[in-house]
């Protein structure tokens, strides 16, 4: 993007600045106390760095810890529900806020100021949504690195957003029905397909960095087997099992390692 575009840019954002916020991030969140606060934190010093208008909300989807009372202290608006289904959290966050964009991130996820601020420029320069890579803050199981590497390698090939980092305008958001809520998991794969479907979508090559606890303790070989069969399964176009929560527990009965992203 070319200086004199972004002069423009910036002068429009000056602008804007008692408009309202111009940016809503959203971070679902379920007995998240180990790294809430670091994840709030480093989001709202990104985001004020950039000097944008924001709003900062924390869905807090029925954690039994103290999640919502530390996203709070760390200055996140924090709003209660109890789903138990992760696209319904996300939407559930899309609907309390009110800016023109929406940017999703996950509550052991990092992202770098100029990961957030190439995302609103794509934005602004008329992209429908978008995504990033992802890179792990550390090593898990030799088998489960070898996994997500391989992982990633399928999904970048198809330029879609992981679901720990995914922004989109909110029309677009709104016009194609935000997150399908049928999904207990891969609702970013559908969601992305949703906004490819309707215009530009933003593929980043820079990274951000999310918490490889998947990789790590609370979940063995047994757990990587049956992510690697429930991911075959998937490419192979057979997708029921991430329709139902007693398939994923994993994801929705495992316990939250107490360790903050290590960057």
């Amino acid at each position: 993007m070319s200086g004199e575009v972004r002069g423009r840019m910036d002068a429009v954002h000056a602008e804007q600045k008692d408009a309202g916020p111009q940016l809503a991030i959203v971070v679902p969140a379920w007995n998240e106390e180990a790294v809430i606060a670091q994840t709030i934190g480093q989001l709202r010093e990104v985001a004020e760095a950039l000097g944008r208008p924001y709003e900062l909300v924390v869905v807090d989807d029925a954690s039994t810890d103290r999640t919502a009372a530390l996203a709070e202290a760390a200055g996140a608006r924090v709003v209660r529900v109890e789903k138990r289904q992760i696209a319904a959290v996300r939407n559930a966050g899309a609907r309390a806020t009110r800016a023109p964009y929406l940017v999703f991130v996950d509550a052991d996820t990092w992202v770098p100021e100029t990961v957030l601020r190439h995302a609103l420029l794509e934005l602004d320069a008329g992209a429908i949504g978008g995504g990033s890579r992802v890179a792990f803050d550390g090593r898990g199981h030799p088998l489960a690195e070898s996994f997500f590497e391989a992982f990633k390698v399928l999904w970048y090939a198809q330029e879609l957003a992981a679901g720990c980092f995914l922004f989109a305008r909110r029309d677009a958001f709104e016009a194609v029905g935000g997150f399908d809520e049928r999904w207990f998991a891969g609702e970013e794969y559908w969601l992305s397909r949703a906004l490819k479907a309707r215009g530009r979508f933003a593929f980043l090559h820079e990274e951000v960095v999310s918490s490889a606890r998947k990789q790590r303790a609370g979940h063995g070989l047994g757990m990587m087997l049956r992510l690697l069969c429930l991911t075959a399964m998937f490419f192979a176009g057979y997708r029921r099992p991430l329709q139902s929560r007693e398939r994923l527990g994993f994801w929705y009965d495992g316990t939250r390692e107490g360790k903050p992203v290590d960057v």
